[in-house]
């Protein structure tokens, strides 16, 4: 083999994985990234949160610096619908904490958006996370550079910053692990 091949061929290997590395660097909010504005339309769940069920708003906005659960998903299941009660129950037990959370659901119909929110929150029988479906639905919030590829996505926050990202299939869930972050995030 010639050295200008094997040089040309190593430079080609190089280049792509810089592209990939970049590509990867694009995708998705890491530790310590603030998080931005972005708007849904709320659907169902949390009742008694002040918001009817139609109403256009920015949860994120709404619960400020507070610490906070963003879920992110394109499906409703079991362990999406688990993660949400969980999600619930935390919040109910810490109010003195101001602990927040929401469901954003992602995708390009948007009856079977507001179908899948429906789901999820009856399944969970949320009382104090609301489930909505987002203004950019296909993707969620472009800011947020949520991976196209991930069902569900889990951005865990305080402050106005990421504290954790997590992305799972919707049968692959890991609701106890998001739920132990979840509390060292209180303590």
């Amino acid at each position: 083999m010639s050295r200008l091949f094997l040089g040309s061929v190593l430079t080609a290997a190089l280049v792509a994985s810089v592209a990939v590395a970049a590509d990867t660097a694009t995708v998705g909010l890491k530790q310590g990234d603030s998080i931005g504005a972005f708007y849904v339309t709320k659907v169902a769940g949390a009742p008694e949160d002040g918001v009817k069920s139609g109403q256009e708003l920015c949860y994120r906005c709404k619960y400020g610096q507070r610490p906070m659960v963003m879920v992110f998903t394109r499906k409703a299941g079991d362990k999406v619908t688990q993660l949400v009660s969980q999600l619930d129950k935390a919040v109910a037990e810490n109010t003195d904490a101001q602990l927040k959370g929401f469901v954003t659901v992602m995708g390009s119909d948007q009856s079977s958006l507001k179908e899948s929110a429906k789901q999820i929150a009856e399944g969970s029988m949320s009382k104090m996370v609301p489930v909505a479906v987002a203004a950019d639905s296909e993707n969620g919030p472009a800011n947020y550079r949520l991976d196209p590829n991930a069902e569900v996505t889990v951005v865990i926050a305080n402050e106005s910053q990421v504290v954790a990202t997590h992305s799972f299939a919707a049968d692959s869930v890991d609701v106890a692990a998001i739920m132990k972050e979840v509390k060292q995030l209180l303590n």
